[in-house]
């Protein structure tokens, strides 16, 4: 690189984007999916939907974890280490990618949904337990049709540092929706729910393998040599 086209830029710290370190993966484990939902009621319609979508994730061949928030404790009123933080911890660290389903109070996600992702650190000993891992955003509506949530989980994944896929789920009504046994009854809203998932297992299957790379930054990459000069610095000075 000519360093006088670029006079700010550290050359050793920079990385040409090469589409040849993103030819396919050599993973061959089903894609592992972790599905959050929002709500603790025992009809809950956001957990219909999560079980609905993890139906299709196994019949297209992925690994799933649903993560139940009952007993999940507030964020902060307990340590890091009470096992369901530890739980939901460890998931989020399995998972390749993940569905994030939230009922709509208030105009925007639950507190039940929210605290579930409070609990998540951007980073921990070096692993981002959400950072590279693709994300489907879904919404129930106990009336009319809103995007206010998807909207909201939109924001959040990207916060995350997650891939966040195009396509999105409303499910307006949702108490129409559902049969007796808890089933999403055919309509053009199911229909939408399986384009996600098939959506979300492609996005999952590119990324994965390459989230690493994908994530990699320059400005991250120039503070770790920079770092390495002044320790070597120090130690050559000893």
């Amino acid at each position: 690189m000519n360093e006088s086209t670029l006079p700010n830029v550290a050359p050793d710290a920079l990385d040409i984007p090469d589409a040849a370190r993103l030819a396919s993966g050599d993973a061959t484990h089903p894609p592992r999916i972790l599905i959050l939902y929002g709500s603790l009621r025992p009809q809950s319609f956001s957990r219909k939907l999560a079980l609905e979508v993890e139906r299709l994730l196994q019949h297209f061949g992925a690994e799933t974890r649903v993560f139940d928030p009952h007993d999940l404790p507030l964020l902060d009123s307990v340590g890091k280490d009470h096992p369901k933080v530890q739980e939901l911890r460890t998931l989020s660290e399995w998972s390749e990618g993940q569905v994030w389903v939230s009922p709509e109070r208030h105009g925007t996600l639950t507190a039940v949904f929210k605290n579930q992702i409070d609990w998540l650190p951007l980073e921990e000993g070096g692993v981002r337990p959400t950072q590279g891992r693709t994300l489907a955003v879904m919404q129930v509506c106990g009336g009319s049709q809103s995007f206010n949530v998807v909207n909201a989980l939109r924001v959040l994944g990207r916060w995350m540092r997650m891939v966040t896929i195009p396509n999105q789920s409303s499910v307006p009504k949702a108490w129409q929706e559902f049969d007796e046994q808890g089933r999403m009854k055919p309509s053009p809203y199911y229909d939408r729910v399986v384009d996600v998932m098939e959506e979300l297992l492609k996005f999952t299957l590119m990324v994965r393998g390459h989230s690493a790379y994908l994530t990699s930054r320059y400005s991250e990459r120039k503070g770790d040599l920079a770092a390495q000069a002044l320790a070597s610095a120090s130690a050559a000075a000893e």
